[in-house]
């Protein structure tokens, strides 16, 4: 039983891992689009790429998003992530504490 708690303590802290850095990559596009950087930059590519299939689906869902000119999508992704992370993340660490 011990094995299968190590591997689910394992899951559950890369997961934990993997939202942070997501939590940083939004941060940091968030305030790339601040500058309005080179687009063909490569960086900036990916970092777009990685963040906006994730904003249009939050101004789809939640079309008062953008008020007065400002994008507001990032900071609904950044709370969902800390959500997650305290919520769902935490829930599972006790989870595995219980199993032994």
């Amino acid at each position: 039983m011990f094995v299968f708690s190590n591997f689910l303590t394992a899951i559950i802290s890369v997961a934990d891992t993997l939202l942070s850095l997501y939590f940083w990559i939004v941060i940091i596009s968030a305030l790339l689009s601040w500058v309005n950087p080179d687009p063909y930059n490569p960086i900036v590519r990916i970092l777009r790429n990685l963040t906006e299939p994730v904003f249009n689906q939050v101004r789809r869902l939640i079309p008062f998003t953008n008020i007065g000119g400002i994008d507001l999508s990032p900071v609904v992704v950044l709370i969902a992530i800390q959500f997650t992370r305290t919520f769902l993340i935490q829930t599972l660490y006790q989870m595995v504490a219980r199993m032994g």
